[in-house]
């Protein structure tokens, strides 16, 4: 038996590049650190991070081949502090968010220990094609 894929499907012509992009959403299973997706508007979304701890300059957050990419990385700073219990892990992170066409990144935002970024969406119009047949 064999295994049918989207590529493979004669009717769904170009759709190699979604199987690919369903296998990179699935490894990116991680649990730290807890965000909420949201849709604020028709066309608007927005993505929210639990990020106690970080500064903006320990945050960064880049667009690669249509994944939104947000990583996280506290300083090592020690201060000479002498800890009884550590329960608060400097830890790092990073949180991918694959986006479809069209889907675009806006303004993102620190508060309150939760980085929001917003994301918008570009709705194309409907056109109609007419395509010539040539004589051979």
């Amino acid at each position: 038996m064999t295994k049918m894929t989207l590529g493979s499907h004669p009717q769904l012509l170009g759709f190699e590049q979604l199987e690919r992009l369903l296998e990179r959403s699935a490894k990116s299973s991680e649990g730290y650190p807890p965000y909420n997706i949201e849709r604020t508007a028709e066309d608007a979304y927005r993505i929210t991070l639990a990020v106690a701890g970080f500064a903006e300059t320990d945050l960064s957050i880049t667009v690669e081949d249509r994944q939104l990419v947000i990583r996280g990385r506290q300083s090592a700073e020690d201060d000479g502090r002498v800890y009884l219990h550590r329960g608060i892990a400097a830890r790092q992170f990073q949180r991918s968010f694959v986006l479809a066409d069209g889907v675009e990144v806006g303004e993102a935002r620190l508060e309150n220990g939760l980085l929001h970024v917003d994301l918008s969406v570009a709705r194309p119009q409907s056109v109609v094609q007419t395509i010539q047949i040539k004589k051979g």
